[in-house]
């Protein structure tokens, strides 16, 4: 532990706009945990990328295995021993894991055996996933396994991980912590980026802290507290989320015996779904990624319109067969799950994406009220405190944390009748994360209806007025965040609730009218 593998020394990054990193300096020992904590736009992931070679910096050294390196590209990382798992990722979706997998290894392996060494490595590090499955047909959750599988496979010396736990269940992030703890012990260091205090103080064994593209200190993790991480990180403490009880009103959203056949063959049939979504409550919904959650989703944005009539109704009307652009029309506003390609689109500027989902600045011949649109736009940029050079600035150029805020930001603000949201928070600041939730439950008192699809559960139970689980394209029934523990909800998740009419009426005091 005290041999140094990565030294950065005084490394500075400037964008036209913006300084990302600034004289920054960092060490990681060999088979070193190391954290590299800081708010949304700090300049983690861009010094991370620095040292990936997909960004070259301005100034500055990098010291890999004792010999100053200049790296030209990832390739050329991945030959010095660095692999990197990015939080935005790079997979080809119409090939499969294995042939995803194959593109980052050499000439000599086969695609069999490319499959094969997935296969053990998925059991090994428990990382479940089909190296037969087309890409398209994976969920958040399990893209993110294929780009972990993809790194080890390459048997670093130095692997990144960019929000690795993101959208990983607690058991998910349990296994993965085995794994990493593990490599660290064969001597491959980590560098490790992530906004779960927890995690870190778990896990890891230096935390480095940026603010604004500056080190401004380092500590041993698991001597210091959550509040004292956060006092380093964003200056504050963030306020306590106020979960007050509210009174719920009438039905909105109504899901009765929702069945669909899947699209593909690695998709996940969804299963006689029922759902009761009431004015002024947060249902949330748990489980482990690739159970139906996508299937779902599709169903109610209006991205899949093969529902019967009756099974989907908004406000007393049948949307089943209705596209997402009616039923925004209707009040209901949907945040995906993936930000870049369906939540905004990199290329355009954050005004123009406001207009993916927000017509108000467009008059009836079709013109757009330029100076409406960017009120409107600096709004959202302010009332969520997204860090962006300007209301122009391109959705590719906000880090992950920030074009997050901003998606949730404009469907927020359009103050919607009915909100399904799915992974509200993934890759945010705690500050960040914080007052997502606490709009969240702002909107909620207003009488709005919330769906939320996690799988966070801590998330979950911070917010949630009753919860409900998805298994194998099943839902539970519903049951009351006072009810819930996670272990029932964890036992939930493999499918294991009961059907008898005692556990009905349990779940069901959790429905106050």
């Amino acid at each position: 532990m005290t041999t140094s593998l990565l030294s950065i020394r005084s490394v500075t990054k400037k964008y036209p706009l913006v300084t990302a990193n600034d004289q920054v300096s960092l060490e990681v020992k060999k088979g070193e945990i190391h954290a590299v904590l800081g708010e949304n736009g700090a300049g983690k992931s861009t010094l991370m990328k620095i040292i990936y070679g997909a960004v070259k910096p301005d100034a500055g050294e990098v010291v890999f295995k004792g010999k100053p390196v200049h790296i030209k590209n990832p390739q050329e990382a991945r030959r010095l021993g660095i692999s990197m798992v990015f939080q935005h990722f790079s997979l080809f979706e119409t090939l499969s894991v294995a042939e995803n997998v194959w593109l980052g290894l050499g000439k000599e392996l086969k695609l069999p055996q490319v499959e094969e060494k997935i296969k053990l490595i998925a059991n090994e590090y428990g990382l479940d996933v089909d190296p037969r499955s087309p890409v398209h047909a994976l969920s958040v959750g399990e893209r993110q396994r294929v780009e972990i599988i993809r790194a080890l496979l390459g048997d670093p010396d130095l692997l990144i991980l960019d929000e690795p736990t993101s959208v990983l269940t607690p058991q998910a992030v349990d296994k993965l912590f085995v794994v990493l703890k593990r490599l660290a012990t064969r001597g491959c260091s980590i560098l490790y980026i992530s906004h779960k205090l927890h995690e870190i103080r778990s896990l890891c064994d230096v935390c480095t802290v940026m603010r604004a593209g500056r080190v401004t200190g380092q500590c041993i993790p698991n001597l210091e507290t959550n509040e004292s991480l956060s006092r380093m990180m964003i200056g504050a403490e963030p306020s306590d989320l106020v979960h007050e009880a509210h009174q719920t009103g009438a039905t909105v959203l109504k899901v009765n015996d929702l069945s669909l056949q899947k699209i593909d063959q690695f998709g996940v049939n969804l299963e006689n779904i029922q759902i009761d979504l009431r004015k002024g409550e947060v249902l949330g919904i748990a489980g482990v990624s690739g159970n139906g959650q996508r299937e779902l989703l599709y169903a109610l944005s209006g991205e899949d319109v093969r529902a019967k009539p009756e099974s989907i109704v908004l406000k007393g009307q049948s949307v089943a067969q209705l596209g997402p652009s009616q039923r925004r029309m209707l009040g209901l506003h949907f945040v995906p799950e993936e930000r870049l390609g369906r939540g905004a689109v990199p290329t355009l500027s954050l005004m123009h994406n406001l207009l993916l989902t927000r017509t108000e600045s467009c008059g009836s011949w079709g013109w757009i009220d330029e100076k409406t649109l960017l009120q409107q736009t600096q709004k959202i940029i302010s009332d969520f405190n997204v860090k962006a050079s300007s209301p122009q600035a391109t959705a590719s150029s906000l880090s992950g944390g920030n074009l997050q805020k901003f998606i949730v930001g404009r469907e927020i603000d359009a103050n919607p009748d009915v909100l399904i949201i799915c992974q509200p928070t993934w890759g945010v600041d705690v500050g960040a994360a914080a007052q997502i939730r606490s709009e969240i439950l702002r909107l909620r008192n207003a009488d709005c209806a919330i769906l939320v699809v996690s799988e966070e559960l801590e998330e979950l139970f911070e917010i949630s007025d009753r919860i409900q689980v998805i298994s194998q394209g099943r839902l539970s029934p519903p049951i009351s965040r006072l009810n819930a523990t996670k272990e029932l909800v964890g036992s939930w998740m493999s499918g294991l609730w009961e059907t008898t009419e005692s556990s009905q009426s349990e779940a069901q005091t959790g429905i106050r009218t």
